[in-house]
């Protein structure tokens, strides 16, 4: 019994199946081999010369202030040493005149003054009695009443001298405590200022230190923004390589993106296998004969 076999091909047009085969083969050429040069790394703009510069002047600026500090420290010292010693001439001068302090201003040659006033009262008592003997027998009692005017004279005289060192003495006191008490305030004052300008010597310092990394700042801000930018360029570069490698990719899938977009034109195809039967029978026929020949042959050489 004859057996008949169908096979059928459903295909697309030939010009739609050609324009994807050849683009299977460009996309297994394409993907066959990695990128030249391979895929571009990532990288990190370096520090720039004014980033250094900050760097570097920073570093150099740590403890500038330091020796102005210092200076101010001093100063300031300098003026609670006056500002204690202003404290004692204050305390000095707010006190009161004391009896040592009326001796130690008295006059030191007020012995030598009090001598030659009795020098001089005893030269008149000598001139007193070398009248009375020239004036007979009158002359004693005039000399006594000479001599009492004398002493009283010496007297007053003396109790004046003492009284003016005395009273010379308790002035010079006053001038004293007055002068402790200007003294004391004047090196308050002195204090003061030196206190001030201690305080502007470490101002100094400080005022150039802020200014310093005012600038410093500013320089680093630049140096960042200088950064930036190269970082910026270093991505775009990057970015360009990229899109230069896998701009082939893009096109092969519009391109493929377009294929699966387009209208379907597949055709079928059907072919039959059947057996001839008059050429089997010839096969059939000649197998018999070859067989029958063979048979002979040997039967006749045998």
């Amino acid at each position: 019994m004859a057996t008949e076999t169908q096979v059928q091909y459903t295909r697309e047009a030939p010009e739609i199946e050609a324009y994807k085969i050849g683009l299977l083969e460009q996309a297994k050429n394409l993907v066959s081999a990695p990128p030249e040069g391979g895929l571009p790394q990532y990288n990190i703009a370096g520090m720039t010369s004014q980033g250094q510069q900050a760097l570097d002047a920073a570093s150099a600026g740590l403890g500038n202030y330091m020796p102005y500090l210092n200076t101010g420290f001093n100063t300031m010292g300098n003026a609670a040493n006056a500002f204690g010693a202003g404290l004692g001439f204050l305390g000095q001068g707010a006190g009161e005149v004391t009896p040592e302090m009326i001796q130690a201003n008295m006059n030191p040659y007020q012995d030598a003054v009090q001598g030659e006033i009795n020098r001089a009262y005893d030269m008149q008592l000598n001139q007193a009695a070398g009248q009375s003997v020239g004036s007979g027998a009158f002359g004693g009692s005039r000399a006594a009443v000479v001599g009492s005017e004398v002493d009283r004279n010496r007297a007053s005289a003396l109790a004046k001298s003492q009284a003016d060192n005395f009273l010379q003495a308790q002035k010079a006191a006053q001038n004293q405590l007055a002068r402790s008490l200007q003294a004391g305030q004047g090196m308050g004052a002195l204090a003061s200022g030196i206190g001030q300008l201690g305080s502007a010597q470490a101002g100094i310092g400080a005022l150039g230190s802020e200014l310093g990394m005012k600038q410093i700042g500013q320089l680093s801000g630049l140096a960042e923004q200088d950064r930036l930018r190269q970082q910026q360029q270093l991505e775009a570069d990057r970015m360009n390589i990229s899109q230069d490698i896998f701009e082939p990719y893009k096109r092969l899938a519009f391109l493929s993106d377009i294929y699966q977009g387009a209208p379907s034109t597949t055709q079928a195809m059907t072919r039959s296998y059947s057996p001839d039967p008059g050429f089997m029978n010839q096969l059939l026929g000649a197998g018999i004969g070859a067989a029958s020949a063979y048979g002979m042959y040997n039967r006749a050489f045998s």
